[in-house]
């Protein structure tokens, strides 16, 4: 068991989201950055499907009540157990009364800490993903205790680690595929578009990345349809939205573009005030 002593600025559990609901409005949600979240469980041999602990900016302090073995992945965040700094992207041994905090990271905003067999949650629709109305809580609050299915004496008896492609972190450069609506606007407008440089806005979170840099440009909105995680809608107004893995389902603004899951998880670790450049990928392309 581990107790939360400082919930950190927005602490949750998350998997890889629960599929096969939005035809009733339920949002995928899952991890903001699943290649980290999946390093994380690969780590340690967990099941893919093991939920783990994201936060951002402003991770949380915790207290192992039992040993166990952590991998902490993800933003470039600066652990420490008992004030002793720990590695990233490592197996990490801890024992009972351990006290892991975490420093603000050095880049990315989304970190994720993986224990040994798993997290244990209510699973609500095939998912354990937090996501307020669906699970209990919608975030993870001080003095919660978090259970996990397996203590150390199942030990790795190997000493993984991975590196990771720093790139992931630090590329500018997004990939995008034209969205239904983009072959409708005008041809001009597709090239200014696709050669604008985007920045994220104070007001994204889970569920939309707000990106400015399109306040010149409009699109008329369309009949309700279908949105997903990497829609990149453009309202009348020039408005902007990135839908992110706690989106709508439906939505009336123009689709202009649609990120690739790798972008997805690219854009999420992008903080606010930092920019990106539109690289559009053909729907042909390998």
């Amino acid at each position: 068991m581990i107790e939360i002593l400082k919930a950190g600025l927005y602490t949750t559990l998350q998997d890889k989201g629960r599929t096969g609901y939005r035809s009733f409005g339920v949002p995928i949600s899952g991890a903001m950055d699943t290649v980290s979240a999946a390093m994380a469980n690969k780590l340690l041999d967990n099941n893919a499907k093991a939920a783990v602990l994201e936060f951002t900016m402003m991770g949380p302090t915790l207290q192992f009540k039992v040993p166990t073995v952590i991998s902490i992945s993800g933003a470039g965040f600066q652990p420490k157990v008992n004030g002793e700094p720990i590695g990233l992207n490592k197996a990490v041994s801890v024992i009972e009364k351990d006290v892991l905090t975490f420093g603000h990271p050095k880049l990315g905003s989304y970190g994720y800490l993986a224990v040994l067999g798993g997290f244990e949650a209510q699973e609500v629709l095939g998912s354990r993903s937090f996501y307020q109305n669906i699970t209990k809580k919608g975030k993870l609050e001080k003095g919660y205790i978090l259970k996990f299915q397996k203590d150390a004496s199942e030990k790795i008896l190997r000493n993984a680690s991975f590196s990771i492609d720093s790139t992931h972190f630090s590329d500018d450069t997004i990939e995008f595929f034209p969205g239904p609506e983009f072959n409708l606007l005008p041809k001009k407008l597709q090239e200014k578009i696709v050669a604008s440089t985007l920045k994220v806005g104070p007001q994204s979170n889970r569920m939309a990345y707000v990106m400015e840099g399109l306040e010149s440009f409009s699109a008329k909105e369309i009949i309700t349809a279908p949105v997903q995680p990497g829609t990149v809608q453009l309202t009348p107004s020039g408005k902007c939205v990135v839908l992110m893995r706690d989106a709508q389902t439906t939505g009336g603004y123009a689709r202009i573009l649609q990120l690739t899951e790798q972008a997805i998880c690219k854009l999420a670790q992008k903080r606010t005030g930092e920019e990106v450049r539109i690289k559009l990928k053909s729907y042909n392309d390998n």
